[in-house]
């Protein structure tokens, strides 16, 4: 899967001009004026899937997914206060519906670290996942934040490789961006992780006041959910199209798996 082939509606990644200034009197050259904004610090509601999908073992012997969220959170964490001290983590889970972990806003690692470790899955499956309740506590909190002259941002965690999820939500409340890490099995008759990965994309584009991103992985590595949450590390009004973006650079033309023609991602059409 191309975890840049977002876009199914043409509406995101279209460049903001506003407040753009072009002046050609120069030689016949146009020069361009942005104009100054506020960068706001955020708010960040990890939502961390706990379906017993979560607890399927990585390529990583004895690490489950679970596991590798949680130091793929704390990593998250600390590069983020790093950049910038004042953004705050509040932390759901997610089984049938989305539902509190700790409320609180913090920029404390400790909490976040107490959070974390209070992080637990159930081992049998829930059947389903319903989106609204984890868009109805976002937006909640989403208008407190504004207030604080901050953004509301959602990471949400999924493993589930054959629930599509589901949601109930106006299409004009756009309050909060909406990031996705979809781990997931390889696709097979017992499971249908591209349905999955639509479904998700189409929840982000409806719900995203900024440009959300979305990223995959079938290969069951932890390195690949590093590097795909520390590319969430970016800031939602900082951001390019997702199809745009095209960070990190490989090292190598070829993975090894691409050359040996295995491929373990769920493929999706580029186009916007």
């Amino acid at each position: 899967m191309s975890s840049s082939s977002l876009p199914k509606e043409g509406n995101r990644g279209q460049m903001n001009m506003e407040g753009i200034e072009g002046d050609a009197t120069v030689g016949g050259a146009g020069r361009y004026i942005l104009n100054p904004t506020r960068i706001n610090s955020e708010d960040i509601i990890f939502c961390v899937d706990v379906d017993a999908e979560s607890l399927v073992e990585m390529k990583t012997a004895g690490v489950t997914r679970l596991d590798s969220i949680k130091q793929a959170i704390l990593l998250f964490v600390n590069s983020k206060l790093s950049i910038n001290p004042d953004h705050r983590f509040a932390f759901a889970t997610l089984s049938k519906t989305a539902s509190w972990l700790r409320k609180e806003f913090s920029s404390d690692v400790e909490s976040t670290i107490a959070a974390v470790r209070a992080l637990s899955a159930t081992t049998v499956s829930t059947g389903q996942a319903d989106l609204t309740n984890l868009f109805r506590l976002a937006a909640h909190e989403a208008k407190k934040s504004r207030a604080q002259n901050r953004i509301l941002r959602v990471i949400l965690i999924y493993c589930r490789s054959s629930i599509r999820p589901h949601h109930q939500w106006p299409v004009n409340q756009k309050l909060f961006t909406l990031d996705v890490m979809y781990l997931h099995d390889k696709p097979g008759p017992d499971n249908c992780p591209q349905a999955v990965y639509d479904a998700l994309v189409d929840a982000l584009e409806h719900v995203s006041e900024y440009e959300g991103y979305i990223h995959e992985s079938g290969h069951g590595l932890p390195r690949t959910l590093f590097r795909f949450m520390s590319m969430l590390l970016s800031h939602p009004q900082q951001r390019c199209p997702q199809d745009d973006c095209d960070i990190p650079k490989p090292l190598m033309k070829k993975s090894a798996e691409s050359a040996n023609g295995e491929d373990n991602n769920v493929h999706v059409s580029t186009s916007r």
